[in-house]
């Protein structure tokens, strides 16, 4: 395979989810947060090859049109199912022994597979969920 071309927008925007990869972001999202170091057309350009090469998760929220882009390319992602609030957009690593146990049933019951690497469950996070009233 071809390496990539690693410009300095590509390199600004890998710095950004690196650092930031419990989260999901809009485009517009990360156009603020690179504070104009890529241009949107290089954003969208690098996201799109991003997401081929495995490192970055593009999702939608229910009901939204826009669309979310998620770093998945670290270690410590790798294999897990995420849980992304739909109030906040923060993600995070569903506990692996539950994981497992879900993915297992799944598979048992089911006769199918699940992949945990382009799982993600939509919820509300316990903060979100004190600021609706509902958990305490």
């Amino acid at each position: 395979m071809k390496s990539a071309y690693h410009t300095q927008q590509r390199k600004a925007l890998e710095e950004f989810f690196e650092s930031r990869h419990d989260h999901a972001f809009s485009v517009e999202e990360i156009v603020k947060g690179l504070g104009g170091k890529a241009s949107v057309s290089a954003i969208y350009r690098n996201l799109s090859a991003l997401e081929k090469e495995g490192k970055v998760r593009k999702t939608t929220v229910p009901g939204e049109r826009e669309a979310y882009f998620q770093y998945v390319g670290c270690v410590h992602c790798h294999g897990h199912i995420h849980m992304t609030c739909v109030d906040c957009g923060a993600t995070t690593h569903l506990d692996e022994e539950v994981a497992a146990s879900i993915l297992k049933n799944v598979s048992a019951s089911s006769s199918f597979a699940i992949d945990p690497t382009a799982t993600v469950l939509y919820g509300v996070c316990q903060e979100c969920a004190k600021k609706r009233g509902g958990v305490k």
